[in-house]
């Protein structure tokens, strides 16, 4: 494993699985200093292998804090195993991730429904003991502070994290794809997606005083500016696009968007500069969130 030096006090450790296209696709931030050690998304269940093995090559034998952005099990289905490796950590989440930490039953059935084989290759998640669980988010981080901000849209109990000038999005600003000359950026629209909360919580990251953006999928950007106006942006492209499509009722819907989006999505313009396992994980994903975003559009429609 390769275990990625951000800053002195900051590491991305990938979370790579050995499906087709799910390299650079996961990923678990570790912060630490001479006064505490953070941990960001521990990740599913499979990887916790990978996890548990950079964190002992980085001799780590004490976790203060675990963040979650949210319970999905790509972010926290591993947390349970994590928790029996280190006991005394501390997992912070919103107050409505907690009832599916301490009894991951019907978050484990709901994401099998929506993610068929993919939930799966995550793994089905353990309990959490209610003892590692906390919702406060007056978090202290040795000489730092965790600034916590309530994010939803993505999900309902989504949190970003801010530690120094390191902002922690999960998926609150999509998903990203580093790449030499250019970047990829697109919207994940599960469901529980929200339309409305989702550009909200986008204009809030706006007005958070950071200087590098720190993605749960994957990896990390300086221009913070530009990938939070151009995630606002892609927002309402894909609005419109996908208004405009599900009018046309074509059995073709995801096709048809897909198409149009590539034409004027900035986010989606290097789509074909994807490696083609990433191109081919990446079109599974679009089609899951252009039908997640066409559900909310069509709620909107009959509110």
């Amino acid at each position: 494993m390769t275990i990625k030096p951000v800053f002195d006090n900051l590491y991305l450790i990938p979370l790579d699985l050995p499906q087709e296209g799910f390299h650079h696709f996961l990923c678990a931030w570790l912060y630490k200093d001479d006064h505490t050690v953070i941990l960001v998304d521990p990740g599913p269940r499979s990887t916790m292998p990978a996890l548990l093995q950079a964190l002992e090559e980085m001799k780590i034998r004490h976790i203060d804090h675990i963040l979650l952005t949210h319970i999905h099990l790509d972010h926290a289905g591993g947390l349970g195993l994590l928790l029996d490796r280190y006991p005394d950590a501390k997992a912070i989440c919103h107050p409505k991730g907690i009832p599916h930490l301490l009894k991951p039953a019907r978050l484990w059935e709901a994401s099998k429904k929506v993610l068929y084989e993919t939930a799966i290759i995550y793994g089905e998640p353990a309990p959490v003991a209610e003892k590692n669980l906390d919702s406060r988010y007056d978090i202290s981080a040795g000489d730092s502070t965790v600034a916590v901000y309530e994010t939803p849209g993505h999900a309902p109990h989504h949190l970003c994290y801010r530690i120094g000038d390191m902002l922690f999005t999960g998926e609150a600003a999509g998903i990203f794809y580093p790449m030499e000359k250019d970047l990829y950026l697109r919207i994940a629209a599960p469901p529980g997606f929200e339309l409305g909360d989702y550009r909200k919580s986008l204009g809030l990251l706006r007005n958070v005083d950071a200087s590098v953006l720190c993605f749960s999928h994957y990896g990390l950007s300086f221009e913070i500016e530009k990938i939070l106006h151009l995630a606002s942006a892609q927002t309402e492209l894909w609005t419109t696009v996908i208004e405009r499509c599900s009018a046309l009722e074509s059995p073709l819907f995801e096709e048809k968007v897909f198409d149009a989006l590539l034409a004027v999505d900035p986010g989606l313009s290097c789509f074909h500069q994807l490696p083609e396992d990433v191109k081919k994980r990446e079109t599974y994903f679009l089609g899951n969130s252009f039908r997640g975003f066409r559900i909310v559009l069509n709620k909107k429609e009959d509110s």
